[in-house]
């Protein structure tokens, strides 16, 4: 697989990985026209705090074996109910449920372009594992 690869597509390879993982709630936002600090966030939420570090170390082991790709930081809360992948042109934010309600990324970020999951899942279809 090639390791060259745009922001939109690993955005929507980064879904897919949560998505196998039984992410939940998988959102993928163009913020390229509202924002500089990435292209996409992809927001994902687990059911339990094992879960979110389980999505994020998938993630990051899947993502390096597909494009030898690591983030350039990566943050977690002290009680590992947020995390956050920042690969520069995507960024990644794996809540727990109950921080995904509180803090509402995507009413932040309403004034961004939403990617559909039909359409990220038609973009990431060679890389589903499933």
């Amino acid at each position: 697989m090639t390791k060259d690869i745009d922001s939109k597509k690993l955005a929507c390879i980064i879904a897919r990985t949560l998505d196998d993982k039984l992410g939940k709630n998988i959102s993928i936002l163009d913020i390229s026209n509202v924002s500089s600090i990435a292209d996409y966030f992809v927001i994902v939420t687990g059911d339990s705090t094992p879960q979110v570090k389980a999505l994020m170390d998938n993630t990051k082991e899947k993502i390096k074996e597909y494009f030898s790709r690591t983030p350039i930081r990566m943050e977690n809360d002290a009680k590992n109910r947020w995390n956050l992948l920042d690969y520069g042109d995507v960024i990644v934010h794996i809540l727990h449920k109950d921080e995904r309600e509180t803090y509402a990324i995507e009413k932040f970020w309403n004034h961004a372009f939403r990617i559909s999951e039909e359409d990220w899942k038609e973009i990431s279809k060679d890389y589903a594992e499933y």
